[in-house]
């Protein structure tokens, strides 16, 4: 796509004041970085980053049959989701697969907020709306920007703005009156670290933006440090790590397949779903480390220790906060267990490999100690 044809957010004249490298990425004009990708990374895992993610989709789907409609597409049970949570999911088509990943909470009382990924919100939401029967409507939110505020200090600027959002939890969603806007905010983001996520009235962003940049704990963080993040993070990435014939199973996201669905088998593509929970998948994401030479790039194959090509990385780059060369791949089942010694092939070299825990990094997702 040529720049003439990339959509921009309601901040793109905000990075570029800033002096941003922008690029094209989810058929938008984004920031790719400001000072730099490993400068960005290492403040994000110090500090508190601030990223801009507007280019995602946000929906409403509103009306009395709407959770139960919602979940004709996903495998989660949202009927027993409490008011002011949200749950990951994946929305799937007939064969099991991953159309994307998303999440879905319940800020209000008004349904559910849906926020999917940028590259297929215009399927999404086509699929969705063609789809819905019964007292359902899907509402796309195309007038709100999408900010996200990560890293350990995140919560210490955020309360400057509103204290009540210290008795969030992780993957807690309110609707909330703060910088003087109607928001949604839920602690969450796919960075791995605590933060937050939030959805503003498009004409407040810039504002907003800067508001938050004025905090000297704070600094604007492109899309290259949001990928090494997640990666660190062992968090898939849709149009890389999943697609359309990936399963649950194969990606190693079964808990977003609740257990009275399972029970139920009424969720897409059941059948190759339970199949593969109770028999095992034909493949399975793997988490690698690569222990000599360049890193491993979507793309490159992975052998088995005798040669034998077996599977692909499908994401793959160094780890800022680790020092190691990081992968995420499919192989056979057998080969992702922890410890198996493998090979990744790059630039025709073969490099020594081994596969390892999710995530590489810790993750600092902040829950309420219990009672």
């Amino acid at each position: 796509m040529s720049d003439d044809a990339l959509k921009i957010t309601p901040l793109n004249a905000a990075h570029r004041a800033l002096g941003a490298r922008m690029v094209g990425f989810g058929g938008y004009d984004m920031p790719v970085q400001y000072e730099g990708v490993l400068a960005e990374h290492k403040w994000t895992r110090e500090h508190a980053g601030l990223f801009d993610v507007s280019h995602m989709g946000q929906a409403k789907i509103t009306g009395k049959d709407a959770i139960e409609q919602f979940e004709r597409f996903v495998p989660g049970d949202y009927k027993i989701l409490k008011d002011n949570k949200q749950k990951y999911s994946l929305l799937l088509n007939d064969e099991g697969g991953i159309m994307d990943d998303l999440m879905a909470g319940k800020p209000d009382h008004d349904g559910l907020y849906v926020v999917v990924n940028a590259g297929n919100k215009d399927a999404d939401f086509a699929h969705l709306r063609a789809n819905l029967q019964g007292d359902a409507q899907l509402q796309v939110m195309e007038d709100r920007a999408l900010l996200a505020i990560q890293g350990p200090e995140a919560i210490a600027v955020m309360t400057r703005h509103e204290p009540a959002l210290a008795e969030m939890s992780f993957m807690d969603v309110n609707r909330l009156m703060v910088f003087g806007v109607d928001c949604y905010i839920s602690r969450s983001g796919y960075t791995g670290e605590d933060g937050f996520e939030i959805s503003v009235p498009s004409a407040d962003a810039e504002r907003i933006w800067n508001l938050l940049l004025e905090d000297e704990r704070v600094k604007p963080i492109g899309l290259g440090a949001r990928d090494s993040l997640r990666l660190e993070a062992g968090l898939p990435l849709h149009g890389h790590d999943l697609d359309a014939t990936v399963s649950p199973v194969e990606a190693d996201l079964a808990f977003a397949v609740s257990k009275s669905r399972k029970e139920a088998a009424d969720f897409p593509g059941a059948e190759r779903i339970l199949k593969e929970l109770a028999e095992g998948p034909s493949r399975k994401r793997v988490n690698l480390i690569v222990k000599e030479g360049a890193p491993a790039r979507e793309g490159a194959e992975i052998a088995d220790k005798d040669g034998n090509v077996i599977g692909v990385v499908t994401s793959g780059g160094p780890s800022p906060s680790t020092g190691q060369k990081i992968a995420i791949g499919f192989v056979p089942p057998a080969f992702a267990e922890i410890g198996t010694e493998l090979q990744v092939i790059v630039r025709g070299r073969a490099a020594a490999a081994e596969a390892v825990a999710s995530p590489f990094v810790p993750t600092r997702y902040y829950r309420k100690p219990k009672a």
